[in-house]
């Protein structure tokens, strides 16, 4: 995840220089998360820009700008979470409208980057499929994208567009301290999410466990072993995708088996396709934590056991800074 995160001060620091952003600042969506759009929007103490998007009655998607940018600083709130297709398709469109559109510069803001996991060629004769979801983007006519909590950082060397890259993990952390849980140990499900779990332990002064799993099919994964002393303590599981949460379950499974006395959970981006809720239900997971990154699943919404807490106050601060050309490192320590 790399030494750095956006911290809480930094965001509550950033409402000082708030007032009118500059008129030439324009924000929209498409229909993957309008609320999260607008709560950004709220931050920006703007109006959400409208757009027209519909579709024609073979499916096609049909995008109309309905307002001027030309000259505009354009920021398009776009997570390309399920339908995936759909959202992307969408997004693609409504940043070539605003490119023939003559707008000044187009930011794809993706809270959630699909087809991230499909990063390299793990057998032979498959896409990079990441990779081809950054050219699209930047053939469409964007500038530069925001992205959070991609699967793995190395994601932005696909792009020949700048690539902003926040973490959710100030939002997270500030959230798990205030439950403040006695004998915490920040768990990682997997080796390849160890570098943002000692992260989040550093800024925790928590202990590290690490969970050694072996993948046995694509949407299916065993656990081996658990790397670290988890017995007696409150294990957090921290990782960045929760999708079909089988690796959450057996994560939870191996800890409490090797007698950890708490199991709870944080993601970023709450995917929950396919049997992810009956699994989460029917586990000992005392909690899962997400973010707004993508919008809840209707069948998850009022479950007492998932909390989301909101990443736009985040992202606006980003947009902010971007669009005043100001430092968006100057956000990380």
């Amino acid at each position: 995840m790399g030494a750095k995160a956006i911290t809480e001060a930094a965001i509550a620091a950033a409402p000082a220089r708030r007032g009118r952003v500059g008129e030439k600042l324009k924000v929209f969506t498409g229909t993957a998360n309008e609320p999260l759009a607008l709560a950004i929007c709220e931050h920006l103490d703007l109006p959400l820009s409208e757009r027209t998007l519909t579709r024609f009655s073979d499916g096609e998607c049909y995008v109309h700008i309905a307002e001027n940018v030309r000259g505009a600083d354009v920021f398009v709130v776009q997570p390309t979470c399920n339908p995936v297709d759909t959202h992307l398709m969408e997004l693609l469109l409504m940043i070539d409208a605003l490119k023939r559109a003559s707008a000044r510069r187009i930011t794809a803001v993706m809270p959630y980057y699909g087809y991230a996991r499909q990063d390299r060629k793990d057998r032979p004769r498959v896409p990079i499929s990441s990779k081809l979801v950054a050219d699209l983007l930047s053939r469409a006519g964007a500038h530069r994208a925001l992205t959070l909590d991609l699967h793995t950082p190395q994601i932005q060397g696909f792009f020949n567009i700048p690539v902003d890259h926040l973490f959710a993990s100030p939002v997270l952390v500030d959230y798990i301290k205030k439950l403040d849980l006695p004998d915490l140990t920040v768990v990682s499900p997997d080796a390849g999410g160890v570098e943002r779990a000692r992260f989040f332990a550093k800024k925790m002064d928590s202990a590290l466990a690490i969970v050694d799993k072996r993948r046995v099919a694509m949407d299916e994964s065993e656990v081996m072993n658990v790397i670290g002393d988890v017995s007696g303590r409150t294990a957090v599981i921290l990782d960045d995708i929760i999708d079909t949460a089988g690796t959450l379950v057996k994560t939870a499974d191996a800890l409490l088996a090797q007698g950890a006395r708490r199991v709870l959970a944080c993601a970023t981006h709450a995917v929950l396709s396919g049997p992810a809720l009956e699994r989460i239900r029917a586990s000992r997971l005392e909690q899962v934590v997400v973010t707004d990154s993508i919008p809840l699943r209707a069948a998850a919404q009022g479950d007492p056991r998932i909390c989301v807490l909101s990443v736009s106050g985040l992202l606006a601060t980003a947009i902010r800074n971007i669009h005043e050309e100001s430092s968006v490192s100057s956000l990380f320590i």
